[in-house]
């Protein structure tokens, strides 16, 4: 081999380093070994992780706290097909992953051989693209197009499939532009038309509503967000993704929505006249039985990807467009038609509604905007319990008493992901990870292992449940080699608690394979993994032990106690988002109608 010549896995490596990625995560096998032996002279960091699918779900924590690309890497068959859920996961959720597979070589390819499996077909449906080079030049070109792809328009996670020969090739030359990718062309500025049509349903709009969803925070639109939402005095609600989009310490926040979404949110929704949804895509869990969701509003979309809009709820006035671009747009249009807002956009968007409207924009919602504030407060459930076995309210309060708001959190799947959505505010975006779209248990504590490398800086904390974390509990081991200072608060009932709660609920107490019995002693199951372990069984020694385990610089487990009996108020599947079952613990709670009588409706 020539000197000056780079091999096809060089140039994997020079392209990601060119494009900003100085740490993947992967583990080895026969079909990636040339590219192994390149990375072992190279600058590249690489964390080897315990189990494929710990690669991948770093990956994607990765991405989701920095915003940045997330690179895994795994070899052909088995190696590769373990990648599969955490690519599927990424790919529910937009995350902007790459998953770089090794493949046998090219004059084997469709003989069955060993460790073959046909990557690209089984990951056609779940990814944004998928790539396998059949010429060692192709590869940069494929690497730049890759994170073009990945974080651009909706994000998602491509695949590259790369031959074991294709590693080893020689390149006469490096260029980075030999295509593109034909027909993609995402739209980010949304339709001004349609945005002056969606800023008169507002105006004529007594009691409006914002959900922001996940692509709120991949756009970066936090700011805008809030400057949208007291411009037109509308309190904001979020799905499970859009968790941090905007401050939930602030008074218009009502809580997430759904399933198991706030009372105040789902009631709130309900009473609204004008749903304004910005990055969402109406999941069933989100929307519940669908003839009833927002059944008096008329409905704004506002989404990058066209094909979310109409798919799960019928639309009346959609915008496809990039959701900061798009609010920045609706914010100065507004600036520009204020004090004569209605009459202007009757004359400029076709509209034939009477121009002789309230033109006040703010006044005409501010009894509503006092309203959902009120009816929030009236019902915010209850957090200090002094009892034992813990409350796992308890629990949030003392880990939110001790994380600031650049801290990181991220959940696994199930109760306790549940009770965090509800119980911990999260001021930030990028500051709440958690799996949604695909619910993928072991998802929490190896997305903290990728979000602890992306952001060295910040505390990172990973919540997960007994269940999710026995799935993927090897990985102790990486963070110990690597010397990443995770702390894992694990809720410790011993069941499969959304599992044994809906079995509680739904199926008559028939509690089925929902027991995980008296092992492993996880205090033990740390100490093999030289990890500093604390057990946690009373009130006050959560926010002592995270403060120590924070302040030591260490990966810790605290094994956390709690009552497996408690259970958080839902809805039942196939019912409406105001059916909901069970009550929270408050004390001053009353009905979003009593503020309607009290004050009266406009």
């Amino acid at each position: 081999m020539s000197e000056n010549k780079l091999r096809g896995g060089e140039a994997i490596i020079k392209t990601l380093l060119d494009q900003g990625t100085d740490t993947i995560f992967g583990y080895p096998g026969g079909q990636v070994l040339p590219f192994y032996d390149m990375i072992y002279d190279s600058d590249l960091r690489h964390i080897l992780v315990r189990h494929e699918q710990s690669a991948v779900h770093a990956a994607d924590g990765y991405a989701r706290a920095s915003g940045r690309v997330g690179v895994c890497l795994a070899t052909s068959g088995p190696g590769a097909t373990n990648l599969i859920t955490g690519i599927a996961t990424a790919h529910m959720d937009s995350s902007p992953i790459i998953a770089i597979s090794g493949q046998v070589p090219t004059h084997l390819i469709g003989g069955d051989a060993f460790q073959e499996v046909d990557m690209i077909g089984i990951t056609m449906p779940i990814t944004k693209h998928s790539y396998q080079p059949k010429d060692a030049h192709e590869i940069p070109s494929i690497i730049k197009n890759s994170y073009e792809l990945a974080n651009t328009g909706r994000p998602g996670p491509i695949v590259i499939d790369v031959p074991k020969n294709i590693q080893e090739q020689e390149l006469d030359y490096y260029k980075t532009d030999l295509y593109t990718v034909p027909g993609y062309n995402p739209t980010i500025k949304g339709n001004l038309k349609q945005i002056r049509k969606a800023i008169a349903l507002i105006s004529k709009s007594s009691s409006p509503i914002i959900l922001a969803g996940g692509g709120t925070i991949l756009s970066g639109a936090s700011q805008e967000l809030k400057e949208f939402s007291n411009l037109i005095n509308a309190p904001i609600i979020t799905t499970l993704m859009g968790k941090g989009a905007f401050p939930e310490y602030e008074d218009n926040y009502l809580g997430m929505l759904g399933m198991h979404g706030r009372k105040a949110a789902n009631l709130s929704l309900d009473k609204s006249d004008c749903l304004i949804a910005i990055g969402c895509r109406f999941s069933d869990r989100t929307t519940g039985k669908i003839e009833d969701f927002a059944r008096n509003a008329k409905v704004i979309h506002i989404d990058i990807d066209p094909a979310e809009i109409g798919k799960n709820i019928e639309v009346d006035l959609p915008i496809v467009g990039d959701a900061k671009v798009v609010l920045k747009s609706f914010i100065s249009t507004i600036n520009e038609l204020n004090p004569n807002l209605d009459s202007n956009l009757n004359s400029k968007s076709d509209s034939n509604s009477d121009s002789n409207s309230n033109h006040n924009f703010n006044q005409k919602t501010k009894t509503w905007f006092n309203k959902s504030i009120e009816f929030k407060n009236s019902c915010i459930p209850r957090v200090t319990y002094d009892e034992t076995p813990l409350k796992p309210q308890q629990v949030i309060k003392e880990i939110a008493q001790t994380l600031n708001d650049d801290s990181i959190i991220t959940t696994d799947v199930g109760q306790h992901q549940m009770w965090m959505a509800h119980y911990f505010n999260t001021n930030k975006p990028r500051k709440f990870i958690s799996s949604g779209g695909l619910g993928t248990m072991g998802f929490g504590f190896p997305a903290a292992i990728g979000a602890k490398v992306a952001m060295p800086d910040n505390d990172v904390v990973a919540v997960t449940g007994d269940g999710g974390f026995l799935m993927v509990c090897q990985d102790l081991a990486t963070i110990r080699e690597n010397d990443i200072p995770v702390v894992i608060c694990l809720f410790d009932n011993r069941k499969l608690g959304m599992v044994y709660q809906w079995q509680n609920i739904f199926y008559d107490k028939r509690l089925s394979h929902t027991d995980l019995g008296e092992c492993p002693d996880f205090m033990k199951l740390a100490e093999s993994f030289n990890i500093q372990a604390e057990k946690v069984e009373k009130p006050g020694e959560t926010k002592e032990a995270l403060n120590n385990a924070l302040n030591s610089g260490e990966p810790t487990l605290l094994d956390i106690v709690i009552d497996k009996s408690e259970v958080l108020p839902m809805v039942p599947p196939g019912c409406g988002i105001t059916e909901i079952l069970g009550e929270y613990k408050t004390e001053n709670q009353v009905k979003l109608d009593d503020f309607e009588s009290k004050e009266g409706s406009d």
